[in-house]
């Protein structure tokens, strides 16, 4: 029984497989061991062939590569036979048992020595066997060690496969019989002369190259502009070229030149004569020049600025336009000051908008500027748009003439003071005639200006403009006087906020009384936009003056941001006005009035917020600040990026606007912008253009000054992450969140601006806008959070304050959520119960109106079953 049990062909016949398995694994590892040598040359053979590097050699060449080859092949197949052995079946089985735990293989070949006679023994020993005989159920083969880094270490083996997966790519099996030849340039050459051609189009084009040899049609259609390479192999003179497509004349190459290389700029025919050669009648595709077209009306903002509309077309895309502007001097009317010549000025030229990403073959863009500083402002001038493709062809739309656009002033001390500057630009000369107006606008000034200081402005200007009369003025004063009688006209114009309260109330009346009267739709509908821009006016010079008490007081301790004060009022005011509109078009007067009284009111108690004196910056407010500043530092960087990428497209039109437009970019300020605005990070007002000039001074380009300010805005930004309050809140780690993002977002866009991608540091910028935004709303729930749990947060008043100075614009109390509304009763004293009272009655006899509308009945509905 015991010799049944380790009869070996018994034990191995349960292992038949995996030890075949394993044996052929060894065969295969010693053999790769042996022979890589060998397959190496024949792959590094076979890589050579398949490029056809047999064909651009001498047969000398072929010859001597070809002995090599055969050598080392020889020395490869000698190394690999002496080397190699089969595996004898014990190794495989040694090697399969060592794999298995215990030895399981060996155990159950194993007989007994001691003890076969015990029968306590040998009851131990089956049972010992009989385990080891379960064990030969999981044998695997074991899997063969195809490495050979230490029999090649300096990977030869892996030269010779990146050649042939090169070959694979760019070669082919067709080649390698060419070396039966044994000769420079493949058989047809061992038979006679050979040639190749290849036919490239412009790259703006992005169609394929095309090899010649493989044009067996006669007729070719080629773009223009197209580049054709010509090639002759063998023996000079034996094949020559005649070709009518480049428009060169036949004495000016030789046509059995050996190299040839022209351009396709027509139609016709290219030949190669001689032993295979060829004919093609070559059919040019013309390229198309561009078109633009100003498309569409032009608008022009309140303060000036417009938005001219266009459109370009070309068959490849546009690259560059420009739009030009010239004084149509015999529209203009020449009266007044414009009686004589007006000083030569360069033509106005702005470079055109291009789409940053997507197609330019067909597109429409707006021409975003404001000229209302320029001498010509409102003038007649003629307009003509131009741009140009890859291939330097060129297109101009049809002339227009218009008026410049720029801002219009309806006060009308204001109006003649513009007049009066544009008089002064128009020529020089009318300097003493200016001086002598303005001179009869200060005779009676009372009832002309509303200030004193602005009458003492405009005798200050006075006086710089007679001092200077006599001895004809320079450029700079010439510039220096239009300026301060811009800035003084714009102080005019915009007037103050009782002004603005005045036309506001003026405007409710007068649509008051037209109600009343039963005026028409038209002239109600007029009398409503005049009540839309008074009120708009008025909103705009609250939040100016708000703005200059906060700086006269250097109090900065405002609740909430008043410009946002302002929109949110104004959005409310809009959607009321909206409302009186829309029942007034309904004919429901009586309501529309009712509707127009609440506005009123409404208007009266708006207020501008003060702030408390004396009580510096919470921690919160001095955060938002910040991060509002960091913003707006970001949002120049971004600016700038994209001036960069437009200069990249319109290469020297960005220098010759800076030239002609300098005196209108360095009055941005007068315009309107909010001091800060437009300045580089760490910039100070007035350093823009020097340090623009320094860094060119300094070889440093603008790519890497923008990614090193970006770096910096970068780092400031994680500065003010650490000290950001609110931390531990839901809110306050959605705001850290989303200024971590922000961050990231800023660093991306830093390394794209160093590896000169404006496109993609533009994309990361604005997400890091977005994220900054995001953050500033989740800081400013996180405040109003602490406010409402603190009874009063950080931006709340000292005890004892006046509760009045935390009212918003419309001289509300803000509700307890620290956002725009109220928490407290619209209505107070004994009338509430009354007033409620009236209020259902009327829901109620609305709700039996079965004329009205399914959605206000819905919504009645709603309404009492609610209450």
């Amino acid at each position: 029984m015991a010799q049944h049990d380790t009869d070996p062909a018994t034990i191995l016949g349960q292992i038949r497989w995996p030890l075949r398995l394993t044996r052929l694994g060894m065969t295969a590892e010693r053999g790769v061991r042996a022979f890589w040598p060998l397959w190496s040359v024949i792959i590094a053979t076979l890589a050579v062939l398949m490029l056809g590097l047999q064909d651009l050699v001498s047969v000398e060449w072929v010859w001597g590569a070809g002995l090599v080859a055969a050598i080392l092949g020889l020395w490869a197949l000698v190394y690999g036979v002496r080397r190699f052995r089969l595996p004898p079946e014990e190794a495989a089985l040694a090697r399969l048992d060592n794999s298995l735990k215990g030895h399981p293989i060996q155990a159950a070949l194993d007989r007994q020595a001691v003890g076969a006679t015990d029968t306590a023994s040998l009851a131990v020993w089956h049972a010992h066997q009989q385990r080891m005989r379960d064990r030969l159920a999981a044998a695997r083969a074991v899997e063969p060690d195809l490495r050979v880094a230490s029999s090649d270490p300096f990977a030869l083996r892996y030269v010779a496969l990146v050649a042939l997966s090169v070959a694979i790519l760019f070669g082919s099996l067709m080649r390698v019989q060419s070396v039966t030849t044994m000769g420079a340039g493949g058989p047809d050459l061992a038979q006679g002369p050979a040639w190749e051609g290849w036919m490239e189009p412009p790259s703006y084009t992005q169609l394929p190259s095309v090899y010649l040899n493989d044009i067996t049609a006669p007729g070719l259609d080629v773009p223009e502009g197209a580049q054709i390479t010509l090639r002759m192999y063998g023996e000079v003179g034996a094949l020559s070229v005649t070709e009518s497509v480049s428009g060169t004349a036949d004495a000016e190459t030789d046509p059995t030149e050996t190299a040839q290389d022209f351009e396709v700029v027509q139609s016709g025919e290219l030949a190669i004569d001689g032993q295979g050669g060829r004919v093609w009648q070559v059919a040019m595709i013309p390229d198309q020049a561009p078109e633009v077209a100003r498309d569409g009306e032009i608008e022009t903002t309140y303060e000036g600025e417009s938005r001219i509309p266009f459109t370009a077309t070309d068959d490849h895309g546009v690259v560059a336009g420009s739009a030009r502007f010239t004084l149509a001097l015999d529209e203009v009317d020449r009266r007044y000051g414009r009686e004589i010549a007006p000083e030569s000025r360069p033509a106005l030229e702005v470079p055109l908008p291009m789409p940053v990403a997507g197609d330019r073959s067909d597109f429409s863009e707006l021409l975003i500027e404001n000229y209302s500083l320029h001498p010509w402002a409102n003038l007649p001038v003629r307009l003509e748009l131009q741009v140009e493709d890859d291939r330097g062809q060129t297109a101009l739309s049809q002339v227009e003439v218009l008026d410049l656009p720029g801002r219009n002033f309806f006060d009308p001390v204001a109006s003649a003071l513009v007049e009066q500057r544009q008089a002064l630009l128009w020529n020089r000369q009318n300097a003493r005639d200016v001086a002598q107006i303005v001179r009869t606008i200060l005779h009676r000034p009372d009832s002309l200006f509303r200030d004193e200081a602005q009458a003492e402005t405009l005798r200050g200007i006075l006086a710089s403009l007679e001092e200077a009369v006599p001895d004809d003025l320079t450029d700079q004063q010439q510039a220096d006087l239009a300026q301060a009688l811009w800035d003084l006209a714009l102080d005019l114009e915009e007037g103050d906020l009782d002004d603005a309260r005045e036309r506001m109330q003026r405007a409710q009346e007068r649509l008051q009384e037209a109600m009343r009267n039963g005026a028409s739709e038209d002239e109600i509908a007029e009398l409503m936009q005049e009540l839309r821009e008074a009120t708009d006016d008025y909103l705009r010079q609250l939040a100016r003056e708000q703005q200059r008490e906060r700086e006269q007081n250097g109090d900065m301790a405002q609740q909430g941001d008043p410009q946002n004060m302002m929109e949110m009022s104004q959005n409310d005011l809009q959607r009321m006005m909206d409302r009186i509109q829309e029942l007034m078009e309904q004919g429901r007067m009586a309501e529309a009035q009712e509707a127009l009284e609440q506005l009123q009111r409404m208007m009266e108690n708006m207020q501008i917020t003060e702030g408390q004196g004396g009580q510096g910056q919470s921690p919160g407010e001095q955060a938002m600040e910040g991060l509002s500043e960091t913003l707006r530092e970001q949002q120049g960087l971004s600016d700038e990026a994209f001036r960069d990428l437009q200069e990249q497209f319109n290469p020297g039109q960005q220098g010759q606007q800076g030239q002609q437009g300098q005196q209108g970019q360095g009055q941005q300020q007068g315009q309107g912008q909010q001091p800060g605005q437009g300045q580089q990070p760490g910039q100070q007002p007035g350093q823009g253009q020097g340090q623009g000039q320094g860094q060119a001074e300094n070889g440093q380009s603008l790519e890497e000054s923008l990614a090193d300010r970006q770096r910096a805005l970068r780092d400031e930004l994680s500065r003010q992450r650490r000290n950001l309050p609110g931390q531990g809140t839901a809110e306050g780690d959605e705001a850290a969140e989303a200024l971590g993002r922000a961050e990231g977002a800023m660093d991306d866009a830093e390394q794209a601006l160093r590896d000169g991608d404006l496109p993609g540091a533009i994309s990361e910028q604005s997400e890091a806008m977005e994220a900054l935004r995001e953050g500033m709303r989740s800081l400013g729930e996180a405040m109003a959070q602490q406010q409402q749990q603190g009874g009063q947060g950080e931006q709340g008043m000292a005890d004892g304050g006046n509760p009045g100075e935390r009212r918003d614009p419309l001289g509300r109390n803000p509700g307890a959520n620290g956002q725009t509304g109220t928490d407290e009763g619209l209505l107070q004293g004994e009338d509430v119960y009354r007033r409620a009272r009236e209020l259902l009655d009327e829901i109620r006899r609305r709700t039996g109106d079965a004329e009205r509308p399914t959605a206000e009945l819905e919504y009645l509905e709603r309404l009492l079953e609610r209450f």
